[in-house]
């Protein structure tokens, strides 16, 4: 089947089906892919509204493949990363997809870090990350020769990956299934009717018996469509990526990022080498104007008042205004995203960056005003729902394709 051309024309979704997944992230189509393996005869329909697959934050990430580093011991960010990574190597070795073990040093630059770093070494070595080990300066340079670090700690089977390529490998899969995999078929509401959902869709509808939902920046308005609690809410934000120049890539050989504050999700600005050799600095982490505000002036109505009109949002800002304050300022001025790299490779300067992309993550926070730290799921009739699965959710994609398709045996008696 040419399934480049299936999803470009996009397949019509059937008038009925046992499953519906929505929404043809990594996490959603890896979720299709475990359903159909437990349920070969199951009748399948993934739904996406964009043209093609891994529009959003699958397809616009710096491609890190995360050891399992930064998450609480015992959560399941712990868990699922550090299992969903060791799937990720072996399904790329299969398949032929390049996966590149780099490794990535986490650099100390101020002794205010260092409590911070050991602590991230114990953390990881709690959560089952291999082969961590704190180095010095002089054994950080053997690595990273243009870094500036009091002590570093390196992370050597930390990967880069293309996740894209694992994206539409997957759907090759779910498609050769004997799925349909609905793009331009964007998803507007749901309701239980007769004893099955009736998904509402650009195409019309069609009734499915059970819905697994990985809407990823709309997870929260089609979870309270099908009757789910409104908290926590999807706070969009936008984070833009510089790129070295290919005169000074030779700066950075693998991944250097910064000791990050534990009380935000972001990692902070830091460089990353991609698979086709790119070196990628940043992201920045702004308020965005819309759930896919990849253009800094595209601002949706919608999207804008719901965030604004959220509780959670205007509390999260006041907790966290000082770091808010550092976001907009590297965000308007791309000079302050080099100079708060520069800490890491104090070589680098304006002259050797230009514009790359941007991504926007989606961020569920509550009403309380708290960025939600693990990953978040919900349940409302015959359907499950992913609440919250920004970074490293591509990295655990396949490990949280077997948590939920479990949970939907165990909650949704699926026959």
């Amino acid at each position: 089947m040419d399934t480049e051309r299936a999803w470009a024309a996009g397949e019509q979704p059937p008038e009925h089906c046992d499953l519906a997944v929505v929404g043809a992230g990594i996490v959603g189509l890896a979720v299709a892919r475990e359903l159909l393996r437990r349920r070969p005869g199951a009748s399948l329909c993934v739904f996406e509204r964009e043209s093609a697959v891994a529009m959003h934050q699958t397809g616009r990430s710096s491609g890190t493949v995360h050891a399992g580093i930064y998450y609480e011991p015992g959560s399941l960010k712990a868990r699922l990363c550090v299992e969903g990574a060791r799937e990720l190597r072996t399904y790329c070795l299969e398949r032929a997809i390049a996966l590149e073990e780099s490794g990535k040093l986490i650099v100390a630059t101020d002794p205010s870090e260092l409590p911070r770093l050991r602590e991230l070494e114990l953390q990881g070595n709690a959560n089952g990350v291999e082969g961590l080990r704190m180095l010095g300066p002089d054994d950080a340079r053997e690595i990273e020769p243009h870094v500036r670090a009091l002590a570093a700690l390196h992370s050597p089977r930390t990967a880069v990956v293309d996740f894209s390529a694992v994206a539409r490998s997957l759907a090759s899969e779910v498609l050769t299934a004997g799925a349909t995999v609905a793009t331009s078929c964007r998803v507007s509401g749901v309701t239980v009717a007769r004893g099955a959902l009736r998904v509402q869709h650009a195409r019309g509808q069609t009734i499915a018996a059970h819905a697994i939902f990985c809407a990823g920046a709309w997870a929260d308005r089609l979870a309270r469509a099908a009757g789910a609690a409104g908290d926590p809410r999807i706070v969009p934000f936008r984070g833009a990526y510089l790129r070295l120049r290919p005169r000074s890539r030779e700066l950075v050989r693998s991944l250097i990022y910064p000791v990050p504050d534990p009380s935000l999700p972001f990692l902070g600005a830091h460089f990353t080498r991609t698979v086709a050799g790119e070196v990628l600095i940043g992201p920045t982490a702004l308020l965005a104007g819309a759930r896919d505000a990849y253009s800094p002036s595209n601002v949706r109505a919608r999207d804008a008042l719901e965030t604004l009109t959220w509780p959670g949002t205007w509390r999260m800002a006041a907790r966290h205004s000082r770091a808010a304050l550092a976001e907009l300022h590297r965000a308007l001025v791309p000079r302050a995203v080099v100079s708060a790299a520069a800490r890491l490779v104090p070589e680098l300067n304006a002259s050797d960056v230009e514009p790359a992309f941007a991504g926007v993550r989606a961020q569920a926070v509550s009403r309380r005003g708290e960025l939600l730290s693990d990953f978040a799921f919900s349940r409302t009739e015959r359907a499950l729902h992913v609440r919250n699965a920004p970074s490293p959710a591509a990295t655990a994609a396949l490990a949280i394709a077997r948590y939920v398709a479990d949970a939907a045996e165990r909650e949704l008696d699926l026959a």
